[in-house]
């Protein structure tokens, strides 16, 4: 199974705070190249680059207030083709969870995930960003048809 990506991808763009300048200058850097697809980023990042480029940016919460949970479900839902996400190995974060949470969904679904500069600027200069790319999503009939144990399956009690 695949899901087709069109030219023109959406890029969901989140930085934590010591990564957002970061961010800010790679995005400033390749601005006529995001200006061709739709962004979306968490709260605050969402708002620096929007005021910094110019361009439209669909802003989530703020990730600890679950932004990145909301990526997450976007990517699920298969309205994400890629992420850029600059974050901050060496600083501990409050919501640690939903960081894994947000990278392990993106592996699940085969969304490419950039968590440096260098791994963005891989990305944003391959000859499949700027094309239609058949990405292929893995399969789940076998998981979706799997016997549950009965204490599992049964319904709850009202």
């Amino acid at each position: 199974m695949s899901a087709r990506m069109q030219r023109r991808k959406r890029i969901a763009l989140i930085a934590h705070d010591n990564r957002k300048p970061d961010l800010l200058d790679w995005a400033t850097f390749n601005r006529d190249t995001l200006a061709a697809h739709d962004l979306f980023a968490t709260g605050t990042t969402g708002g620096m680059l929007g005021s910094a480029l110019g361009l439209d940016v669909f802003r989530f919460l703020s990730g600890p207030l679950g932004g990145d949970q909301q990526v997450g479900a976007a990517i699920a839902e298969g309205r994400i083709d890629l992420v850029v996400f600059f974050w901050d190995p060496l600083e501990p974060q409050p919501h640690d969870p939903d960081v894994k949470a947000l990278l392990r969904i993106a592996a699940v679904w085969n969304v490419a995930v950039a968590c440096n500069r260098s791994t963005a600027d891989y990305i944003i200069s391959s000859p499949l960003f700027g094309d239609r790319y058949d990405a292929r999503l893995p399969a789940f009939d076998s998981h979706q048809r799997r016997q549950l144990p009965a204490t599992l399956s049964a319904p709850l009690a009202p």
